[in-house]
Order: structure tokens, then C-alpha cells, then sequence
């Protein structure tokens, strides 16, 4: 491919992604996504899985969504060249721009994103607009790894062990670590050596970042400073402090995509359709067999037949929303929609959990240090970008360093911390008040009182994350018209417990930015009292209880939808096997069925499920 075909590829490529006109598109984004193609044009190996243009009228396998699930399902069943298997995804193909680190934000609300977004509710996201929390999620092959900073957290194993209580047998920690170790490549040689909770040569590389500022080490310094170790948080403890691990292959994305569908792209049983919207589940409502799916491609309707399962991998919103579309779910709530109900499943689109942080506590330092966008990415770093496949844009948006660490409502004797500290070489102001606002939602006012001015200044970032809230929301269908987005009901911080954990998550957040380790950067709290909270005196707990309403932000860690649980369990959708209950042929393997959500980001445990659901579904069939 010439470099003229190259730059005009990458322009129209960034053009529509970003959603703007031609004429306002600035040079430097193009540049990047250039150079990005055209590296990875010359050095991937891997092309972008061929779309299957004639489709069968039946498979063995039909799974639905190519996430972080659904992608690795897929290539463990075609493992079995007897099977033939269909993944059917909405979305597109991955782009140019995708593959780097630091412009993931510029995804958000682009066509590559589902763009959900809340409904209003008064317990929290007050500073956004409409006070609706953007849920971003991922259309396109690969799905929400696409879109995500890439973090690689598996979660406590006292998460797996607590699944396994609720009556899940084969979900302990001890059952599913072989699963995280059967993905993994890992590329830092120190924890690859230890085989016990690492491995190598499986189908997604985790690495170190390429790029660091000096605050990652002085985050690491800061947490021994409060009391904690540095360790492997993916190992044998996971209080403490570490540098991220994230999903990256020479400098760029590893989405699942990349990592489990393009190398399986020869095998003559996998047939891809894209921009294929499933509207519903096929069911007979005699033998409640589920033997098919009807979906939306170009434009007409389709229907393709599943021999042995159909296997929703559409994620915490969209597989609810299509058992309920297909008649799975509460019975009053299909009745009134006019859905013909077949199977009558309370807990579909309930319990649904997700992490929030506590947005903006930006900590100004006087070194010109950290990741402010438009110092940073420019010719020079395209440049060594491309050739070189480092330097400041494989950086995740300023993602350093990671803390977990216990309020006093944790058992501090205990290994089971109830925050985590994201630690960012970078903050909502980074950017001068451009992707970061608009990705979050923010109402301009609120930005401008709050960030203003400061914008595109040094600082650090605290992002105290929840790790275990106690609070439920749940999803509901608008109508029985399949193209019309549901309602979501976020319920943050309606339980008072939840409250009172992140409130004690800033204020460590704030004791964090004081210690020896960050002063010496002249570290100091941007103390602008927000704009609902003005009426309170400044670090009280009182403050803090109205601060963490307002700029709250979601980690995009939708879950638990259509829970996994015993047949004793009333609102349990699927068994241990992952089988929805009351319907056979029918699955869901995907974060909707995590009983509670894990403490992490649960991009690592989501891969982990396809993993394992991979192998309960040949177990089923072999």
C-alpha cells in the first residue's frame, strides 16, 4: 500500500470515528492514526478476520457478540473441526485509530461505541449533562476491549471463592485460575517465572507499559509510605501497590479481537458476519428449544438456525435485553410490553453491578512531567510511535500505577480491600477540557467552574474506585421494538454503605497526595469546591458525602445481569454451566453472569468466563 493510499485511509478513518467534519479535524490525530496503520500495516501478521459472505441456513454454534467473551468462545469451539461455528456482531471491523494506547477516549461516543447512556437519577452523576452517566460499550469486533485502557486485573480470590458459596460449584479461585493462566502471554520475564499464577504462550499478551513518567515510581513510593507492600496484585496477595499490567502487543491494543479471532481466521468451521444485529432468540415455546436466531443485516431481516446451542456473549446489557426480547425474563414486565412470555426469569436485568470512582481529584505539580495532551502528542511522538513502538502515546491515557487498599469498613487483617486506587499521570483537565468532558459527560459548566482553570496544567490523578458496592441497578426493555435502546437504571450510591466507603476513598486520596513521595513534586490538592457542594465546609465528611454525587464515574464495569446461580436461587438465570435455566440450547457466557462483581477491572475475569464456558460447552457436546 502506497503512503498516499495510507494517509487517505487513515484520514477518512479518523474522520468518522471522531464524528466531526473534515474541516475541523486537526493534523496531529490523522498523524497518528498514519503512521499507526502504516506500522501496523507493514508489521502485524495478522489481517482483520474475512466477513463469511454467504451465510449457511445452519450451524452447530451460534454466538452472539465479539467481546471479551464472545471472542475467546469462539475460538475454543472451532478448536473442534467437526463443529462449524457463526459469530454474528453489529458492529465493524476495529480502525486505525483503535489500536492506540492513548487516544482511546477519542472511541467514546463514536460509531465503534452503543453510546447507552442512564436514566436520571438523583443519587449520583449530578455534573453530567441531563445527569445521565455515559455507558460506553463496544460496537465492533472485539467489543468493550476495544474501547477500554486495558487494564489487566483478575480480582480477589476470595471474589471466586464467595461465587462458589452462593452455590456455584467449579467457580473457587483454585478452579478458575487456570483459565486466567490458559489466555495469558505473559511478557514481564520476573512474573512469567512464576508458573504458579503466570504463564506464557497463550493467545493474549499482558505486558508492562512501554511508557512511564516519574510519578508511577512515586505512586509505588507514596503506597509503602501508607503501609503497603509493592507486589504482584495478580499473584498471591492483592492489598498493595504495582504497576499496571495491560493488554498490549508492541505498543498497541490486544484487543480479543486481535488476540483470538484473527489467528483463527483460516479455520474453514468460523464464519464472521458483521454490522448483524440480533433482535431476538429463536425459541419454540412448545419444547422451550432454543434452535435459532433472527438478526438485521443490511438492512433485512435473517435468520440462521443453531444445531446444538445458540451462546449469548452480547454483554451485561444487550444479552438481558435479548432474553427479554425473546421472552425470557419478568413476567409482568414482558406482559405489559405485549412479549409472549416462555419462560418467566425474574432475575433478567437485575442485580446489575458496576464500579464508579470518584472523578476529577487532580493533584497540581510543578515539573512538567505528565501526560498533558497537547505537549505530548505531536510529530515527534507519532514518529517514535511508528518506528519505534514506544514513547508517549502507548501510553493509556497517564494509567500508571495501581493501589488496593482498605477503608476502615474493610477487615484490615484481611486480604479483601474495598478500594482501589487508579493512580494517572494525567487528569480530567488534561486534554484542556476537550475528549475527557465529552467521554464523561460532563455539562460544560461544571467543567468550567471546576477545571477551567487549569487546563492542560501538570498534575496527577486519584481515582478511588469501589470495588464491592452494595447497590443494585437493574435494565429494563422501552418497548418490544428490538432496534430501541432499554432503560438503565444505574442506582449508585443508593445504598449508604457505598457512600461511606468512597467518601473514605477521597480522603486516603487526599492523604495520598500529601506524603514525602509526592511533595517532592510539589504536589498539592486542586481544592475547587464543586459547584452543588459550595454550601458545605470543604473536607468535611458531609462535603464529601454530596462531592462523590457528582462527578461520578463509571469504570464501564457493567455486570451480573443474568446471574449464575443454583436452581434454588429465584432470580438466578443461569446454572453453573452457564445454561439458561428452563430453555435448553441456550447459553450466556459473558459478565452478565457473575453473581457479584469482582474487585478489579473485569476485563481479565470476562475473558476467564469465555474460557471456562468454552470448556463446559464442549464438555456438554464432546
Amino acid at each position: 500500500m502506497s503512503i498516499t493510499a495510507v494517509i487517505g485511509s487513515a484520514l477518512k478513518a479518523a474522520t468518522v470515528l471522531l464524528g466531526i467534519g473534515i474541516g475541523k479535524i486537526t493534523i496531529i490525530p490523522v498523524l497518528i492514526a498514519t503512521l499507526a496503520y502504516f506500522n501496523y500495516d507493514l508489521m502485524d501478521p495478522e489481517n482483520h478476520p474475512h466477513v463469511t459472505k454467504e451465510l449457511r441456513k445452519e450451524y452447530d454454534f451460534v454466538v452472539v457478540g465479539s467481546g471479551s467473551a464472545g471472542s475467546v468462545v469462539v475460538n475454543r469451539l472451532t478448536e473442534n473441526p467437526e463443529w462449524n461455528v457463526l459469530l454474528l456482531e453489529a458492529g465493524g471491523h476495529e480502525t486505525e485509530i483503535t489500536d492506540v494506547p492513548i487516544l482511546s477516549l477519542y472511541l467514546h461516543k463514536s460509531k465503534v461505541d452503543w453510546k447507552y447512556r442512564t436514566q436520571p437519577q438523583d443519587s449520583a452523576c449530578q455534573a453530567m449533562v441531563d445527569r445521565r452517566c455515559c455507558w460506553t460499550r463496544g460496537k465492533v469486533l472485539g467489543g468493550s476491549s476495544v474501547l477500554n485502557t486495558m487494564l489487566y486485573i483478575r480480582g480477589n480470590r476470595r471474589d471466586f471463592d464467595q461465587w462458589e458459596s452462593y452455590g456455584n460449584p467449579g467457580w473457587g479461585y483454585e478452579d478458575v485460575l487456570p483459565y486466567f493462566k490458559k489466555s495469558q502471554d505473559q511478557r514481564n520475564p520476573y512474573l512469567a517465572r512464576n508458573t504458579r499464577y503466570h504463564a506464557t504462550g497463550g493467545y493474549l499478551t499482558v505486558q508492562d507499559s512501554p511508557y512511564l513518567t516519574p510519578l508511577g515510581v512515586a505512586f509505588l513510593q507514596a503506597g509503602e509510605e501508607m503501609g503497603y507492600d509493592i507486589r504482584d496484585i495478580n499473584g498471591e496477595q492483592q492489598t498493595g501497590f504495582a504497576f499496571y499490567q495491560f493488554t498490549m502487543r508492541r505498543g498497541a491494543r490486544c484487543s480479543t479481537a486481535k488476540a483470538f479471532l484473527r489467528p483463527i481466521q483460516l479455520r474453514k468451521n468460523f464464519h464472521l458476519s458483521l454490522w448483524s444485529h440480533v433482535t431476538r432468540v429463536l425459541i419454540d415455546p412448545l419444547t422451550k428449544r432454543a434452535y435459532g436466531v433472527e438478526f438485521v443485516r443490511n438492512g433485512r431481516k435473517e435468520i440462521v438456525h443453531a444445531k446444538k446451542e445458540v451462546i449469548l456473549s452480547a454483554g451485561a446489557i444487550n444479552s438481558p435485553v435479548l432474553l427479554m426480547l425473546s421472552g425470557i425474563g419478568p413476567r409482568a414486565h414482558l406482559e405489559d410490553l405485549g412479549i409472549p412470555v416462555i419462560q418467566d426469569s425474574p432475575g433478567v436485568g437485575q442485580n446489575l453491578q458496576d464500579h464508579i470512582a470518584v472523578g476529577g481529584l487532580a493533584f497540581l505539580i510543578d515539573y512538567e512531567i505528565s501526560v498533558v495532551m497537547n505537549r505530548l502528542v505531536n510529530v515527534n511522538s507519532a514518529l517514535r510511535y511508528a518506528i519505534t513502538e514506544d514513547g508517549p502515546l502507548t501510553s493509556s491515557i497517564g494509567l500508571e500505577s495501581v493501589g488496593f487498599i482498605s477503608t476502615k469498613y474493610a477487615n484490615q487483617s484481611d486480604d479483601w480491600p474495598d478500594i482501589e486506587f487508579m493512580l494517572t499521570s494525567s487528569s480530567t483537565n488534561s486534554d484542556g477540557g476537550t475528549h475527557v468532558k465529552h467521554a464523561h459527560g460532563l455539562t460544560n459548566e461544571f467543567y468550567n467552574e471546576v477545571f477551567g482553570k487549569i487546563n492542560s496544567r501538570d498534575v496527577f490523578g486519584v481515582f478511588p474506585m469501589l470495588l464491592r458496592p452494595k447497590s443494585s441497578g437493574y435494565i429494563r426493555l422501552k418497548s418490544k421494538n428490538p432496534l430501541e435502546y432499554p432503560l438503565l437504571y444505574h442506582n449508585y450510591l443508593t445504598h449508604p454503605e457505598d457512600v461511606a466507603v468512597l467518601r473514605e476513598g477521597v480522603k486516603a486520596a487526599i492523604a495520598f497526595g500529601e506524603t514525602s513521595s509526592m511533595r517532592r513534586f510539589g504536589s498539592r490538592f486542586h481544592a475547587q469546591p464543586l459547584p452543588n457542594c459550595k454550601h458545605i465546609p470543604l473536607f468535611t465528611d458531609e462535603y464529601w458525602d454530596c462531592a462523590v454525587r457528582q462527578y461520578t464515574m463509571t469504570i464501564y464495569h457493567m455486570s451480573c445481569t443474568a446471574k449464575m446461580g443454583p436452581p434454588s436461587d429465584p432470580m438466578a438465570v443461569v446454572d453453573p454451566e452457564l445454561k439458561v435455566y428452563g430453555i435448553t440450547g441456550l447459553s450466556v457466557i459473558d459478565a452478565s453472569i457473575m453473581p457479584s462483581i469482582t474487585s478489579g477491572n473485569i476485563n481479565a475475569p470476562v475473558i476467564m468466563i469465555g474460557e471456562k464456558g468454552a470448556d463446559l460447552v464442549k464438555a456438554r457436546w464432546t
